[in-house]
């Protein structure tokens, strides 16, 4: 079977769990090859700790968390910027070069945000044009509910995760090393 060397654009999305954990997984098996991996988290904040960042660092790869966390936690304004610095630093990564694998978690959810207006510093038609202008090379993978049409079109794959039952809906709070 041929090698294709053109890097490929994956969306994991849908409701179910799964998403960012698919992404990490493939992110372990990049860096089992010896690809150079980055992971750029657009909703989760610096201020908390999280089991991937943990694990990622110790292994020596770059995972960075550019959000402002919870929406509900932070001013819409306070929102706004942290979305803007995470578009600038992704198009400074994606252009460079740099990278075999660029994981942009929870990009999906940045996208879908209706509370405040988001579309001047996390423009989607920009999101598109740089899913189109990647590196050759360069492998994309997105994670994210609610995945726009627009997003899910240009990609190579598509998943969905599909929520069938889970133990929040009983009351169960997020478990540390399962959900974060």
């Amino acid at each position: 079977m041929k090698q294709n060397k053109k890097g490929k654009i994956l969306i994991y999305t849908g409701d179910g769990k799964g998403k960012t954990t698919a992404a990490l997984g493939l992110a372990i098996r990049a860096l089992g090859r010896g690809l150079r991996v980055l992971i750029i988290q657009f909703m989760k904040s610096p201020e908390r700790t999280y089991g991937e960042k943990i694990i990622f660092e110790k292994l020596g790869v770059e995972i960075v968390q550019k959000g402002a966390g919870f929406t509900w936690t932070k001013t819409p304004e306070e929102h706004r910027q942290a979305l803007k610095d995470a578009w600038h630093f992704t198009k400074e990564k994606v252009y460079s070069g740099e990278y075999d694998l660029i994981i942009l978690d929870e990009l999906n959810n940045a996208l879908s945000i209706t509370t405040f207006n988001i579309d001047d510093v996390l423009p989607l038609h920009e999101v598109l044009q740089l899913m189109v202008n990647k590196p050759h090379h360069l492998h994309l993978v997105i994670t994210g509910r609610k995945a726009k049409e627009e997003v899910k079109n240009k990609a190579d794959l598509v998943t969905e995760m599909r929520l069938i039952k889970h133990y929040y809906s009983e009351g169960t709070k997020a478990i540390k090393g399962i959900e974060f």
